[in-house]
């Protein structure tokens, strides 16, 4: 378990929704202020509002891609690629990004799980925005 994890794993557990989980332990490095961070997404928790749609850990994930990824010269359809390579990954550790047929897998571990998938993209993708780091 890698540091940014066990510290989503926490603010999870300390009352934050899983997508703020995820978020928050990479605005800094992404240039996003943590108040702003936890605005955007606070409606994502609980599979969008606690639809149990696609996991808030996951949007958590592409918006991160967002900031990460997505310049005015990036293309949708290349942001878009990240996004499906971000959902495929998480597929292969929990075979779904949807909320509701997750519900066996304990919420802590998804959020540990999208955090390390997005730790290991920035590794092998340089990000295409600064990065604070």
């Amino acid at each position: 378990m890698s540091e940014k994890s066990e510290k989503a794993k926490e603010l999870f557990l300390s009352g934050h929704n899983c997508a703020q989980a995820v978020l928050a332990v990479f605005c800094e490095e992404l240039g996003l202020d943590y108040d702003t961070a936890m605005k955007i997404s606070s409606s994502f928790g609980g599979g969008m509002g606690r639809m149990k749609e696609v996991c808030g850990t996951v949007s958590a994930m592409f918006m991160a891609a967002g900031l990460a990824y997505n310049t005015k010269e990036n293309d949708k359809q290349a942001q878009y690629k990240i996004v499906q390579e971000l959902a495929q990954n998480f597929k292969d550790r929990n075979n779904t990004i949807i909320c509701r047929d997750l519900a066996k897998v304990p919420c802590p571990k998804l959020v540990e799980d999208s955090v390390e998938i997005f730790e290991e993209y920035l590794k092998e993708h340089k990000p295409q925005v600064a990065v604070n780091q």
